[in-house]
């Protein structure tokens, strides 16, 4: 179907915030100053004042309601559009996010693991490191497009969430949750016995990066927290919401009573660390640990230190063949 250029840019108008709250009442909660997050997806948070919005778990964003429809709804564009202008009534009327979630399925797996070694040894994480998670099976390599699978178990070891990351930089990068994952079963490194001690992390390759700058030591759960949520306004003292899956991991493991506060340090990670080092602190012995260099996360640590060790070593062979 063909649209002129005047109706497309009349279908564009309409912002995200203005389609919410007009046909989406009951999925809007406001969660911040100015701020509302959807009922069905937390880690979904659009601005009232710019509509501005932004899906963490998919890395996706928008501002019109447009965009919504297509990127958030799954709408075809040809529908949204035809929505929007309300010509005919819709040809697809996007389907109530309370009428349930979505199977959770993970993706196929490649028969080997060549692609995601080779790309998390770049990002400096060890292969042992990698080998462990691929053991545990919590990591893998997909199929068709060869992404890292990062797998969250449930205390009975059946898959319940998964992190994709291309193994390619570039414009077809992207990193995004399998579509079903409950949040609360997020990617965690076990191990090797069971310990009183857990590392907190934004992301899978932070936990197998700061893993692999601590000798590959498997002696503390290091559970990544799938992202994080912080507000347009910090200055508010409004207290913010535990993380899913920290609070799912807690209780699922009673014997843990430390916890280390590893987030990025940039303005995001060190606010959510504060805030979740105060949550938990008068239960557990908590201590907060960013990675050396200001907007700097634990991925970027070890792949510095991976560069200062190939340095140091073809310095070495430089001065032996002199």
């Amino acid at each position: 179907m063909y649209f002129e250029k005047e109706e497309l840019r009349r279908a564009k108008q309409m912002s995200a915030i203005e389609f919410l709250k007009r046909h989406r009442p009951e999925e809007l909660v406001r969660c911040g100053t100015g701020e509302y997050e959807l009922r069905s997806h937390d880690s979904f948070k659009i601005s009232e004042s710019t509509s501005l919005w932004h899906w963490k778990s998919r890395d996706i964003g928008g501002k019109s309601a447009l965009d919504y429809l297509v990127r958030v709804e799954g709408v075809p564009f040809t529908d949204a559009v035809q929505y929007l202008l309300e010509q005919e009534p819709p040809g697809y009327m996007p389907t109530p996010k309370s009428a349930g979630r979505k199977p959770f399925v993970l993706p196929p797996a490649a028969r080997e693991e060549y692609r995601v070694e080779l790309y998390l040894q770049s990002r400096g994480v060890s292969l042992d490191v990698i080998r462990y998670c691929i053991s545990r099976g919590i990591l893998y390599e997909s199929l068709p497009y060869h992404s890292c699978v990062f797998v969250g178990l449930d205390p009975n070891g059946v898959p319940r969430y998964a992190a994709l990351r291309s193994t390619c930089d570039g414009p077809n990068a992207f990193k995004r949750e399998q579509v079903g994952s409950d949040k609360r079963y997020s990617f965690c490194i076990p191990p090797l016995v069971r310990s009183r001690r857990a590392a907190v992390y934004e992301a899978a390759p932070d936990a197998l990066a700061h893993m692999t700058l601590e000798g590959g030591r498997a002696d503390k759960y290091r559970l990544s927290l799938g992202g994080i949520y912080v507000p347009q306004d910090t200055s508010t003292d409004r207290p913010a919401k535990p993380p899913a899956a920290l609070e799912a991991f807690l209780q699922n493991h009673p014997e843990v009573d430390a916890l280390e506060i590893c987030m990025d340090n940039d303005r995001a990670g060190r606010w959510a660390a504060q805030n979740i080092a105060k949550h938990y602190s008068k239960e557990y012995t908590v201590t907060v640990n960013l990675p050396p260099g200001d907007g700097r996360d634990w991925a970027d640590a070890a792949k510095q230190q991976k560069q200062e060790r190939a340095a140091r070593s073809r310095a070495a062979c430089l001065n032996r063949e002199l």
